[in-house]
């Protein structure tokens, strides 16, 4: 479990662009030629985790946990195994907010607009890395996304420069009655995705995408 040791505005943040220069460099710990690790150690957050192909399914939660290469928990062995049946060659686990809480009420109550905006260049990073034109997004931050006001905010921002990519969204299991995409966790194996239409979702949930990008 991991509880925050501090707010992240009090951390000096590893830029993005510095974090992944530093993952692609042979790692001690795990395998970097097959993991995608940003950055590249145990911090207070956590960019990207997931494995390395031509054809990744980018999968977002709200908040990283413990996990690190080797070393899924749970909800990253679902990730890694809906992915596979779906056809895709690799995972990116990404998330709505960077900073690490196993518990999301522990998660801090305002968003970090730096540790915000170097996430929205790990995101454009994980869009880059598919190879087919068109990088699928898989939604999946569930009713959590409710814990903290900024989240579907940071949602927007990713809808937007998904845009950019020529992104598609899916999800996956029966949607809650807000209409929140289903977590991972406890989806069968064998769940295929389906079409999500991410802008319909956020005017329903009041944060529609006509606003202006930024938190």
């Amino acid at each position: 479990m991991h509880i925050p040791a501090c707010q992240t505005t009090q951390l000096e943040l590893i830029s993005f662009d510095q974090a992944l220069e530093e993952a692609q460099e042979p790692n001690p710990d795990y395998d970097s030629s097959r993991w995608l690790y940003v950055p590249n150690f145990y911090s207070e957050y956590r960019y990207i985790l997931g494995t390395r192909g031509d054809r990744p399914l980018i999968c977002v939660g709200v908040n990283p946990s413990t996990a690190a290469p080797d070393a899924l928990d749970n909800t990253l062995k679902s990730v890694e195994r809906i992915a596979h049946h779906n056809g895709y060659d690799s995972f990116i686990m990404f998330n709505v907010y960077a900073q690490r809480a196993t518990d999301p009420d522990h998660m801090e109550q305002t968003c970090n607009h730096t540790l915000h905006h170097e996430n929205m260049r790990a995101f454009a990073y994980a869009l880059s890395l598919d190879r087919s034109g068109s990088p699928s997004v898989w939604a999946a931050w569930g009713t959590i996304i409710e814990k903290r006001d900024y989240l579907p905010l940071c949602v927007r921002d990713m809808v937007q420069l998904g845009r950019d990519y020529h992104a598609s969204w899916w999800s996956a299991g029966k949607r809650s009655k807000k209409g929140h995409p289903h977590h991972p966790l406890y989806l069968r194996k064998d769940s295929v995705l389906e079409e999500f239409d991410v802008d319909s979702y956020l005017t329903h949930i009041g944060f529609g995408t006509e606003r202006r990008r930024g938190l």
